[in-house]
């Protein structure tokens, strides 16, 4: 965590929902792969690319 910030949580739900960034087109929480374009994160390719964004970067 970002500046040693501990966190406990007792449901994988409760901790996607305080600490797994949003996607900027569709909102969707990201939990798993995601793509960053011009320091965004997006759900997918295609909301990458309805947001217009440029310098797409895969994060697998």
């Amino acid at each position: 965590m970002p500046a040693g910030d501990a966190h406990t949580f007792d449901s994988f739900e409760c901790a996607i929902h305080a600490l797994a960034p949003s996607c900027e087109y569709c909102g969707v929480k990201v939990i798993g792969h995601d793509v960053e374009a011009d320091g965004s994160f997006y759900c997918c390719a295609h909301c990458t690319g309805m947001a217009g964004a440029s310098g797409l970067q895969d994060r697998a």
